[in-house]
């Protein structure tokens, strides 16, 4: 396990792969959970599957696994953001691709709205967002606040209470940026829509259908045979978008 720490902010972090591919970032499963080792809850975990092509940087989000930090109230995706960001100064990365799945599709879709001369491209997999589901997100804030008040002491409840309304009732959509943002992006995407209450399907499509230019990937999950073709187009989109 490898540290990086700046102000009052830890992050842990694992590089593995190719030390001489191109950087792709790493933003798991898991929402506020978002932790290395919840990509083996994903379908296409790019840990076992691109470790030939790229150097894989994968991370605890802010305030989970290992990684601890303030919780900021007043831009909680921007803070997560310049986590991410900061890790890369750290490790001497400027460009680098990004996969996201779960929550971390929000986040790459936020990297490319803070920084997209340095993202190259991304890839969304099974993106949530607000689709009647509200209720979920809720239980879900307060499931994780209170594990974290447990081991917290600096932090109380209304802090914890605050940031969950920062976090998923400012905005709807994917909650991290808005659909005339999306409208706009340069950052070339491919989606892989989700299939369930968490990650909506039409969220997916929504996203997809605003990209300029999006590479939709659909379907991906459904069988073995289905998920490995998955795979191979989605490390065929992330080869084809490294710089020369």
């Amino acid at each position: 396990m490898t540290q990086f720490s700046y102000g009052d902010v830890s992050i842990r972090y694992e590089e593995s792969g190719n030390p001489q591919g191109f950087p792709l970032l790493l933003l798991a499963p898991g929402a506020l959970n978002s932790t290395v080792e919840a990509w083996s809850l994903a379908a296409i975990n790019p840990l076992v599957s691109y470790t030939e092509d790229f150097r894989l940087i994968a991370m605890d989000q802010r305030n989970a696994g290992a990684s601890r930090g303030p919780l900021a109230i007043d831009d909680p995706w921007g803070s997560f953001v310049a986590d991410q960001l900061r890790l890369m100064d750290h490790l001497g990365i400027d460009r680098f691709l990004a996969m996201g799945c779960c929550i971390g599709g929000s986040y790459a879709l936020k990297i490319a709205e803070v920084a997209p001369d340095r993202l190259v491209a991304a890839v969304l997999e099974q993106p949530i967002g607000l689709d009647n589901n509200a209720d979920l997100w809720k239980r879900g804030h307060t499931n994780w606040a209170n594990a974290l008040l447990e081991k917290r002491s600096d932090l109380d409840a209304t802090d914890a209470e605050a940031f969950g309304a920062a976090m998923w009732t400012r905005s709807d959509f994917v909650f991290s940026v808005t659909p005339d943002f999306v409208r706009t992006c340069t950052v070339p995407m491919a989606v892989l829509p989700g299939v369930d209450q968490a990650h909506p399907h039409a969220i997916g499509m929504e996203i997809a259908e605003l990209l300029p230019g999006a590479e939709l990937i659909e379907p991906w999950r459904d069988d073995e045979k289905v998920v490995a073709a998955a795979t191979a187009q989605v490390l065929e989109f992330l080869r084809k978008h490294v710089p020369a």
